[in-house]
């Protein structure tokens, strides 16, 4: 018989592997034999874990595949890095760069407050609006406006609320700051790498743009919750969601090792298309898991329920205007980075069950400013080379 020590050592050298363990769901992997070209079912049970090798079976042991997921496990907290998004601080006077400098009380107007700043070196005052500049309301107004908008008010509701608020915009206006403000994050947030899972699940749901039919795709890590990528197409089962796969795997940085879904064509050529590698073998390609129903054994219910919540939202908004809208990125910036989950952990946002952590009191405000801070920095650095 085996010691435990062997069975642990052996699970370990198939963690090591890429590709020996599929993760299937969040009870369900496919762990690869050392000797045989097979795969193990290995299932998390309410007694534990239990495995279908005959080690398990005849003997009740903890085999070696069962140490290999929970080996897998122990390997990705450990090469997980955490981003970690904080609020902008002011650390440097714009007349002498000193940074010794200090809050020096508020400057008010109609349309808001404005922080003040003094340096303790030159005795310059300023004031900086990092994200805002430019803007007659304040950054509380908008990030109120946004996060209304995207929890479900339509653009005439927020206008009333912030009336309420002595803010003073049409819903034209408050449209205008979510088209610019989305896509300043959306820019910034492209940039930074989720730390997914190796399942994925992808379904489509229903969308009206200019009042004709499309169908909006999306890509979700099954572990975390996080919306990876999406497309807008104008069928369900024939459109070509490769651009999107393709999408999910440059902002995954890796493949998965299965894709979930309801089952259509188009989802298992894309699921070959895409994620085929040559020098792996049949059994170590990306599976695709179809025929999916609500209540079977293998459902899709995750991403049902992301669907629902997207139908929420469309309802109140009386459809799109344009393929392209802004209120497609913003529904995912707002799932991933905005809205925690009741499924996850503490109630995480999925960006957090990911790896990237929001801080500050307001979410909004600090996405805004590090967006436009890397904006200000990438065009310094471009202008810099442009000269040189």
């Amino acid at each position: 018989m085996q010691s435990l020590e062997i069975r642990a050592q052996k699970g370990k050298e198939i963690a090591d592997v890429f590709g020996s363990i599929n993760r299937l769901d969040e009870t369900t992997y496919k762990v690869k034999s050392q000797r045989l070209d097979m795969y193990y079912e290995v299932l998390s049970t309410e007694r534990g874990w239990s495995c279908q090798c005959a080690d398990h079976q005849f003997r009740g042991v903890k085999c070696k595949h069962i140490w290999a997921v929970e080996f897998s496990f122990a390997i990705r907290r450990l090469v997980q890095k955490e981003v970690v998004i904080e609020p902008v601080n002011i650390s440097n006077c714009p007349k002498c760069k000193s940074e010794n400098v200090k809050k020096a009380g508020i400057r008010k107007n109609k349309y808001g407050n404005i922080q003040k700043f003094q340096c303790k070196d030159c005795s310059y005052w300023f004031t900086v609006n990092l994200g805002f500049e430019h803007m007659k309301h304040s950054p509380q107004a908008i990030s109120s406006a946004m996060q209304l908008y995207f929890s479900g008010e339509s653009l005439r509701h927020t206008q009333d609320f912030l009336a309420l608020q002595g803010v003073k915009i049409s819903y034209v206006g408050i449209y205008k700051w979510i088209n610019k403000y989305i896509s300043l994050m959306q820019k910034y947030l492209n940039k930074i790498q989720p730390q997914v899972g190796n399942a994925w699940r992808t379904d489509e749901v229903y969308v009206k743009v200019r009042g004709n039919p499309k169908y909006l795709f999306a890509m979700m890590d099954d572990e975390t919750r996080f919306w990876i990528a999406q497309e807008v197409a104008d069928h369900k089962g024939t459109s070509d969601v490769k651009p999107m796969f393709r999408e999910a795997q440059r902002i995954a940085g890796k493949n998965p090792t299965s894709i979930i879904s309801d089952g259509a064509s188009n989802f298992a050529e894309a699921t070959t298309n895409v994620f085929y590698n040559r020098n792996l073998t049949r059994d170590e390609q990306v599976k695709h898991i179809r025929d999916i129903t609500f209540d079977g054994e293998r459902h899709n219910n995750k991403q049902e329920r992301f669907n629902g919540e997207f139908r929420d939202r469309e309802k109140v908004i009386r459809g799109v205007k344009k393929a392209d809208s802004p209120i497609f990125q913003g529904a995912q910036i707002y799932h991933n980075f905005i809205k925690p989950h009741m499924a996850l952990k503490d109630e995480m946002t999925p960006a957090e069950a990911a790896g990237i952590k929001v801080q500050g009191d307001n979410r909004w405000i600090t996405l805004i400013q590090n967006a436009q801070l890397t904006t200000v920095n990438t065009n310094k650095i471009g202008s810099e080379l442009t000269r040189s």
